[in-house]
């Protein structure tokens, strides 16, 4: 990593608006809408911040949106940057850690993902409760700044307790239904084999993707409070033998949208601060 660069992209984001965010949200394939909700927004597009890496996949915006949701300060990534399309792993979390030296100390994660566990159908949530690393890398190999987190980061408790119960709770307000489940981060940005699918499954993975983990580990060595969830998007190769597409990826997360952006936006406004 690199602390000047990050420095001078949270000096960037300082110059261009007055928002001093507490939550941090990273938008996942097909779920950016959920910006919409904000008010007093400031939109910069990835490309005009300094050092900031690009996304280049569809579904992913690659703008960083200030705005206020109800009296919560919030920075949200419509979009994100994946370590597949040849980012470093420094560069994929590069955003993290400047959210964080903005003043986020709390992270809501989501994505589209693969459904592992045979109960799970294309448009359900899955809270995430733990997570498998199956990138075969570590976004935190390489010297320690110490600036951000101690060298040997604790991952028993990867995903808050508190946040997760919060969100089971705000579901049940609101009757939308649920999962809780492990994810497994895969490189991309091929799909997974029927064979590697029946291998995580085994592993206790429920759900697959290709993002959402060196985030978390970046997010937890700089001591936030992470909160993760998933859209199932699909099933995982050889659960229902159809060909998987991207473009079945964006389908299910519309139509899934109306419930993510209430389910988002409830965890949010009632977000416990301790």
């Amino acid at each position: 990593m690199n602390k000047k660069h990050i420095e001078e992209a949270t000096d960037y984001f300082k110059k261009q608006t007055t928002n001093k965010p507490t939550i941090g949200v990273i938008l996942g394939s097909g779920l950016g809408d959920f910006v919409e909700l904000l008010t007093d927004t400031v939109t910069i597009p990835y490309a005009d911040i300094p050092h900031f890496p690009v996304s280049t996949v569809a579904g992913h915006h690659g703008e960083l949106v200030f705005g206020t949701l109800n009296d919560k300060q919030i920075v949200a990534m419509r979009g994100r940057v994946h370590y597949y399309e040849g980012n470093e792993m420094h560069e994929v979390t590069f955003p993290v850690r400047v959210m964080r030296l903005l003043g986020v100390d709390s992270l809501v994660v989501t994505n589209a993902a693969g459904g592992i566990n045979k109960s799970f159908t294309p448009g359900d949530f899955m809270l995430l409760t733990d997570h498998i690393n199956q990138m075969g890398t570590n976004p935190l190999i390489g010297p320690n700044e110490a600036f951000f987190g101690e060298r040997f980061t604790d991952l028993s408790e990867a995903y808050d307790s508190t946040y997760i119960q919060h969100a089971i709770e705000c579901a049940e307000k609101l009757n939308i239904s649920l999962k809780k489940g492990t994810y497994v981060a895969n490189t991309g940005p091929t799909y997974e084999t029927p064979a590697e699918v029946r291998m995580l499954r085994t592993l206790g993975g429920d759900a697959v993707g290709m993002s959402t983990v060196p985030e978390v580990i970046v997010a937890r060595h700089m001591s936030m409070r992470v909160l993760g969830i998933s859209c199932i998007s699909n099933m995982a190769a050889g659960i229902l033998n159809t060909p998987l597409s991207h473009e079945e990826v964006i389908e299910t997360t519309g139509k899934a949208r109306t419930n993510f952006l209430s389910l988002l936006k409830e965890i949010l406004i009632t977000l416990p601060e301790e």
